[in-house]
């Protein structure tokens, strides 16, 4: 449900880009009741905020407001799947499946979201999960702390060997041969996909 005093914000991806937006919008006066990945909750009714000021703010800093419905409900998603893979936030006594937890975070029907994801973003739902999830993998096998079957396991694979497969299939490299390499593979979460 989108409230009026809501602003919807494409590439606020982490919680440093929280923390930039609230900074941000703190210096202009603006009000904020509730912040998190991708949207803004102000005190005040949009119609009373300086929206052109916003909106430079917000490009200056990489971000961009998004003003179209459809435009807002992708960003929505992806701002969703992005806190569960990157805050472990599987609910514990809930199924795993994203088509799930997508459908009852946004109070709509899966296939109307998985047709309108698909028909902006030229890729589905589904593999833009499995990049993500890809691009999680890259850092938690770089930091070294967990094993693949920990990794595996927190992403929400049912098996290493699954997880080894599209790691496989998505980057060309084996986790082993991945480890090994000393360049930055990785991708901003705001270019995947």
């Amino acid at each position: 449900m989108q409230l009026q005093n809501s602003l919807y914000i494409k590439n606020m991806v982490c919680n440093r880009c929280i923390r930039v937006v609230k900074e941000e919008f703190e210096k202009i006066g603006v009000k904020i009741k509730k912040i998190s990945l991708g949207e803004v909750i102000t005190e005040q009714p949009i119609r009373n905020l300086p929206i052109n000021k916003i909106k430079l703010i917000l490009e200056e800093n990489g971000f961009e407001l998004i003003e179209d419905k459809k435009a807002k409900t992708i960003e929505r998603i992806k701002n969703f799947v992005i806190k569960i893979i990157y805050n472990n936030n599987y609910p514990v006594n809930e199924p795993k499946k994203f088509s799930v937890l997508i459908k009852k975070e946004l109070g709509l029907d899966y296939n109307y979201l998985s047709s309108l994801f698909s028909s902006l973003e030229s890729i589905t739902i589904e593999q833009y999960i499995i990049l993500q999830k890809i691009e999680r993998a890259k850092e938690l096998i770089k930091y070294g702390e967990l094993t693949l079957s920990e990794i595996a396991y927190n992403l929400g694979y049912s098996s290493v060997q699954h997880l080894s497969n599209q790691f496989k299939k998505v980057t060309g490299f084996t986790a082993s041969q991945f480890k090994l390499k000393t360049e930055n593979m990785r991708k901003p979460l705001d270019k995947i996909g």
